[in-house]
């Protein structure tokens, strides 16, 4: 249509322009037209119209100026006007034809011309409607949009102006067009933006309009709902006039209730279905605030209930529908709460309600429309309720536990989808904003707060817990908040649980760049950024609510202690979740200064850890944000313990977030973008915490603790170190060691805090955690050992690999050590019998004799320990003495004679400890030095002595003896400690002191400690002992020969003849003599056999190789015993003896008999340390625990090294042993000659008779199938050469 009266309107235009030009100045002649190239290009490019946004450069001006210079400038303004004029006509023309953006474009521009030209571009855009009647509807609500932007730019719009175009408007709000609505609406928007410049016009005609009786037009009612919604359009001066207006229009439409045209036609359009059915126009939103309005000023109850009951049974399937009914039930309720009410509960016995809720529904149907009228019916009841509730205000009070009672039903009862949540949080949030607004609302006490907790807390589980796609969770949040103000407060379990809930739902989202990721998914992004931000700032506010209500220390204990399992989460992102929430919380508390001072910090050490341990966190951002947390609690630490400061007078709740709760002031961390700052008050003297390290905010921190903290505190630390978190872990570990290192001498209770550190060392698997853990162990030993030694000793039974590393590292400090040992002494020498055998004790004392026990095994490891080498060696003495009245104890607890004792028994066996004791007592031989002591009682299997009761003074009396005879030099410090035990109350104690006195009497060490009057006085004391064992062992010592020096002689002139009674036929008789003979060699001691010594030792080998197996034992013992004696003095002619027996003990040691083996072993070990071999320690190694191959090739090394000179004899032995009759022994003899035919082949040859190479060729023979691949393939080699050695007479 446009392009068909383009010419003429352009021509007709053209001349109006220039007639009317001219009657303004009759001087003005000249024609102004556009040429029609200038029209074509200005469809596709608008090159001309950029001038007008150069206001630099008036083209109009250039060009008058090239055309003529003495051009008048009344001509200037008229061409001026005349050039813009067209500009903005052509403009208006090409709005028609351009595309959306380009529209845009002419807008701008146009509205830029408007501002310079407001009544040129008016009178141009007034006239181009006026001369354009046929231009199409979409081209003229172009223009109603142009006309709208224009008349928006404008401050001042002349009178004229309004008149013209709030007609144009009227008259095209009602035209029907193709467009329908939007050009109506387009039209209506006009009148909407002339409401700025001439309201009281517009408002006549609206109230003309409303009020003639006829239902309104559509677009009248856009105008009013516009206006409604949008105060923008009116001056503030006029929106006061606009309410009352509003107020006296519904006044006066009441009576068009009871036109049955008029409310028909009223139901019909509130009901008539939208354009896309989701969205809400302005005139249908009107409409549901109008009759509502008109509702609220009826007097009638009984139209009142009619009307609402009528628009209640209408459809609730839409959104906005459902919105519209709710508001419309608001307003009424303003007047008409009993109406409202009333309908609403009768509405909810209806049958359509019924069939929406879950558990009443009807039988099943298909899901047709009409079900779908009533299927979200329950949340326009919701929804009605909030509405009530805000609209009614201050009535509402007495209602709210009605109101809450339908909602929760309302909520539990429904089908479950979005849209019921939606309903229920935005009624809820109605509600409780009405109820937060109420003046008199704290002197209410509502019974139905506890139940609405419950549904929001079921409303925050069923949640997604990996999507933030909606604001559901700040919106319960925010309803918390605002619940926690009312009557009666949250009781303590419940407010636990929605503690818990919120932390779960919230702080373990996903990260935010997950959460964004998933909702790139949707059709309609949400703002991810946004909704996460607000929801974290609504949970700081739930926080700082609670601690408003209940200012108290109690309260922030409560609080954060659930906020402790996600501060020690494994996932970073909730970690710094959680300690955002504690750093924001202790901010506000800070500049509120709310916090009640009367009472002390609740686990504070607690606290302090875990931000502590944060500190050292692997993410940067927790590390900066815990610091600062730690900063804010040193503040309030600071501000509780300043008792010299009066109590500053806290403010109220309301007074703390100020008049409206919703607009509180939030502090927060992490989650947005600024902060306010510390107040001047408190941040002059104490934010220097601010700029320091961690380690340095720790210190300043923790030296203002309590005792009581301080322990918390390291408990805490103790308990981070059995996380699973390795880096939680490790920060555990320094934080304590950081800890201890300031205040570790001044703790209590270290005992359990060493015993916890043992549970978790186990589990640490960091070195450096764990060698941090120990190092705390170190340092509490330098003030707290008895009490880390009595609880280590709980854990000591077995002492595993890490109780080991913790007992090590108690003693790693010299002095330490040292007092380590002194104490387990004192633990072990604490022996009562355990309550089954003694008098029916109490656990106490059973739990000391499992330490006593637990004392001995810890003992036994720490003597092999490299940190308590030397304190053991101070201390052998005590421990000598102690481990050897242990075994007597532990002997005692072995006898049983009832059956708890039994039990009793079987429970120590567990423990194993007299395999323990003995192996305690053999290790503190073997590690300090005693070796040779050790070696005695090894070789001669001495050790089983010590296993039973009647056979343990016997073991004693052997050990003291090997003692005497190997000259120990802690034989005087041993004798200093042992005169005390004679004295002591046990029993055991002094029994042993009695045994090993009695032996080392032999030694000349005894004189340097005590005289000999000295010994004969304690000994005659230990006559009057109440044990016969001690009285008879007394006996024996005062018979000793160092008393009785006559004896000497005597003893050795009765010598001879117990040697002739070794040639009895007896076997019994000489043994006995040979005992007999061995006991006066002891008691002569080191006085020896003197000049018998020779004859004993030729008369005992005889007996070496006897068919008697106890004979040949007895032999070699007392010639064992004779070498022991003579060890100091001039062999002479024993050396010969000794010599000679060598090979023989040697062969021995594969005796058929193995008491036989046993003194071999024994006999030759002492020969060689007569004569003096090296590796003396190797040798005895050999002989005690080696059977092999290897071990008879060191023998055999040994002997042929040390005795060169009996090269011959040595070889003649073995050879005489070939004729024995025990195989072992001549399988021995036959590798001892193999042996020395590998060395010396040449010596053996010569020294072989052809007898003798038959014997060794018939004995390899056998040797060849042996079971031992060794010997065999040995035995084959040697075959060889005495095949060999036999064939060379031959040849």
């Amino acid at each position: 249509m446009d392009g068909q009266h383009s010419d003429r309107s352009r021509s007709r235009t053209s001349i109006d322009r220039t007639s009317s030009a001219m009657s303004r100045n009759p001087r003005i002649f000249s024609h102004v037209s556009v040429s029609t190239k200038e029209s074509s290009t200005c469809t596709q490019e608008p090159p001309d119209y950029a001038s007008w946004g150069q206001e630099s450069h008036p083209t109009t001006f250039l060009l008058c100026r090239s055309k003529s210079s003495q051009t008048s400038l009344e001509h200037e303004l008229f061409m001026e006007e005349a050039y813009n004029s067209a500009i903005c006509f052509k403009m208006l023309r090409d709005i028609g034809t351009s595309d959306l953006l380009q529209t845009k474009y002419l807008t701008k521009k146009i509205k830029r011309m408007a501002q310079r030209c407001p009544n040129l571009v008016m009178e141009t855009i007034h006239d181009y409607f006026k001369d354009n009647p046929e231009i199409s509807c979409r081209h003229r609500l172009r223009l109603f949009e142009v006309l709208v932007t224009v008349i928006g730019t404008l401050n001042v719009l002349e009178e004229t102006w309004q008149k013209c175009f709030m007609q144009l408007a009227l008259e095209h709000m009602t035209k029907s067009t193709e467009l329908d609505d939007i050009y109506q609406d387009a039209a209506s928007n006009v009148l909407l933006a002339l409401c700025r410049h001439s309201w009281p016009a517009v408002a006549k005609h609206l109230e003309t309009e409303l009020l003639t009786g006829v239902f309104p037009h559509r677009s009248l009612l856009y105008v009013m709902g516009i206006l409604f919604s949008q105060e923008k359009f009116l001056k503030k001066e006029d929106r006061e006039s606009w309410k009352d207006l509003l107020s006296q229009m519904t006044r006066k439409s009441v009576p068009f209730l009871n036109t049955d045209v008029w409310s028909k036609e009223l139901l019909w359009a509130i009901t008539k279905a939208g354009r896309t059915q989701q969205e809400h126009a302005p005139e249908k939103a009107f409409l549901f605030v109008y009759y509502g309005l008109i509702l609220q000023a009826e007097e009638n109850s009984t139209t009142v209930r009619t009307h609402l009951k009528t628009l209640l049974e209408t459809s609730h399937q839409w959104d906005k529908q459902r919105e519209g009914i709710a508001l419309t039930v608001g307003l009424v309720a303003v007047r008409h709460l009993d109406d409202a009410w009333a309908i609403l509960e009768q509405f909810g016995r209806s049958t359509p309600l019924r069939w929406s809720l879950q558990n009443l529904s009807l039988k099943p149907h298909t899901q047709s429309n009409k079900d779908l009228r009533w299927k979200w019916a329950s949340s326009t009841m919701l929804l009605s309720y909030g509405q009530m509730a805000a609209w009614a205000k201050s009535h509402i009070l007495p209602w709210v536990d009605n109101i809450l009672s339908r909602m929760i039903f309302y909520f539990r009862f429904s089908s479950w989808d979005e849209t019921l949540k939606q309903s229920f949080l935005t009624s809820i949030s109605m509600l409780v904003g009405a109820i937060s607004r109420s003046e008199g609302a704290h002197s209410y006490e509502f019974s139905q707060t506890s139940e609405l907790l419950e549904c929001l807390m079921t409303l925050m589980e069923k949640e997604p817990q990996d999507t933030l796609l909606t604001s559901v969770h700040q919106q319960v949040i925010r309803i918390v908040s605002s619940l926690c103000a009312l009557r009666p407060p949250i009781d303590v379990e419940r407010k636990s649980r929605l503690l818990s809930i919120c932390f779960r739902s919230i702080l373990a989202l996903p990260q935010l760049d997950a959460l964004e990721k998933q909702a790139c998914l949707l059709l309609e992004q949400p703002n991810i950024q946004g909704l996460y931000s607000q929801t974290m700032e609504a949970l700081d506010h739930m926080l700082q609510c609670f601690m408003v209500q209940n200012p108290t220390v109690n309260e922030l204990h409560f609080l954060l202690s659930h906020l402790y399992i996600w501060l020690t989460s494994e996932k970073t992102h909730e970690r710094q979740r959680a300690v955002h929430r504690c750093t924001a919380l202790f901010k506000f508390l800070n500049h509120k200064q709310c916090l009640s001072t009367k009472e002390n910090f609740i686990r504070v050490g607690q606290l302090v850890a875990m931000l502590g341990i944060l500190c050292q966190d692997s993410d940067s951002t927790i590390q900066c944000v815990s610091l600062e947390a730690l900063g804010h609690l040193y503040q309030l630490l600071m501000h509780q313990k300043a008792q010299e400061t009066p109590e500053v007078e806290r403010e109220s709740p309301r007074e703390l977030f100020g008049p409206d709760a919703d607009g509180a002031v939030r502090w927060s961390s992490g989650d947005q973008k600024g902060c306010p700052p510390i107040p001047q008050g408190m941040a002059s003297k104490d934010d220097s915490i601010f700029y320091m390290s961690s380690d340095q905010a720790l210190q300043a921190i923790t030296n203002h603790l309590e005792m009581a903290e301080l322990t918390d505190l390291i408990w805490t630390t103790i308990d981070g170190l059995g996380s699973t978190s390795s880096s939680w872990v490790q920060a555990a570990a320094d934080l304590l060691l950081l800890v201890i290192q300031e205040h570790g001498d001044s703790l209590a209770t270290v005992g359990k805090m060493g015993q916890a550190i043992h549970q978790h060392l186990c589990a640490i698997q960091m070195p450096q955690a764990k060698d941090s853990a120990l190092r705390v162990i170190t340092l509490l030993a330098r003030n707290h050992i008895p009490e880390l030694v009595a609880a280590f000793l709980d854990f000591s039974t077995p002492l595993d690999s890490q109780a080991f590393r913790l007992w090590r590292a108690l003693g790693a400090e010299q002095p330490a050590s040292y007092l380590i040992l002194t104490v387990l002494l004192a633990w072990l020498q604490k022996r009562p019998l355990p309550p089954s055998v003694g008098d029916g004790s109490s656990y106490p004392k059973e739990k000391s004799y499992l330490r006593s026990l637990a004392a001995m095994n810890t003992i036994h490891e720490l003597q092999f320990a490299r940190e308590f080498k030397k304190a053991v060696r101070d201390v052998f003495p005590q421990l000598f003495l102690a481990h050897l009245a242990q075994m007597h104890y532990i002997l005692e607890l072995s006898q049983p004679t009832e059956p708890e004792q039994e039990q009793e028994v079987q429970e120590v066996a567990v423990l194993n400890p007299q395999s323990t004791s003995l192996e305690a007592l053999k290790s503190l031989l073997s590690t300090t030095g005693h070796w040779h002591d050790f070696a005695h009682l090894e070789l001669q299997s001495a050790w089983e002595y010590f296993t039973s009761i009647h056979t343990y003074p016997q073991a004693v009396g052997l050990l003291a003896r090997a003692m005497v005879q190997n000259h120990c030099t802690q034989i005087k410090a041993v004798l200093g400690y042992l005169l005390p035990n004679l004295q002591s109350q046990q029993e055991r104690e002094r029994k042993t002191a009695i045994l090993l006195l009695v032996e080392f009497l032999y030694s000349p060490a005894l004189l340097e400690v005590l005289s000999k009057q000295a010994a004969l006085t304690v000994l005659a004391q230990s006559l009057q002992d109440p044990s016969s064992e001690i009285r008879v062992a007394s006996l024996q010592g005062l018979g000793n020969i160092l008393f009785h020096p006559e004896k000497e002689s005597l003893l050795q002139s009765q010598l001879p003849a117990f040697l002739n009674g070794f040639f009895q036929k007896s076997e019994a008789v000489v043994v006995g003599i040979m005992g007999m003979v061995s006991d006066v060699l002891h008691r002569l001691g080191m006085q020896g056999a003197g000049a018998q010594t020779l004859s004993i030792a030729i008369n005992t080998r005889y007996f070496f190789d006897d068919e008697q197996d106890k004979v040949r034992a007895a032999a070699m013992a007392l010639f064992g015993d004779l070498v022991a004696t003579v060890a100091d003095r001039n062999l002479r002619g024993l050396r010969t003896q000794v010599c000679q027996s060598m090979v023989p003990l040697l062969l021995h040691l594969k005796d058929q008999c193995p008491a036989v083996v046993t003194q071999a072993k024994f006999t030759f070990y002492r020969c060689a340390v007569l004569l003096r071999w090296q590796p003396r320690h190797t040798l005895f190694c050999t002989l005690a625990w080696e059977n092999g191959l290897s071990a008879r090739h060191f023998l055999w090394t040994c002997l042929m090294t040390h005795s060169q000179e009996e090269f011959s004899i040595h070889l003649s032995q073995a050879i005489n042993y070939l004729h024995s009759h025990h195989r072992h022994i001549k399988t021995w003899a036959a590798l001892f000659i193999g042996y020395t035919t590998c060395y010396q082949p040449q010596a053996v040859s010569q020294m072989l008779s052809d007898k003798d190479i038959k014997l060794l060729s018939s004995t390899f023979k056998d040797l060849k199938k042996d079971p031992e691949p060794g010997i065999r393939e040995f035995a084959t080699r040697q075959l060889l050469f005495f095949w060999k050695v036999s064939a060379r007479p031959n040849q």
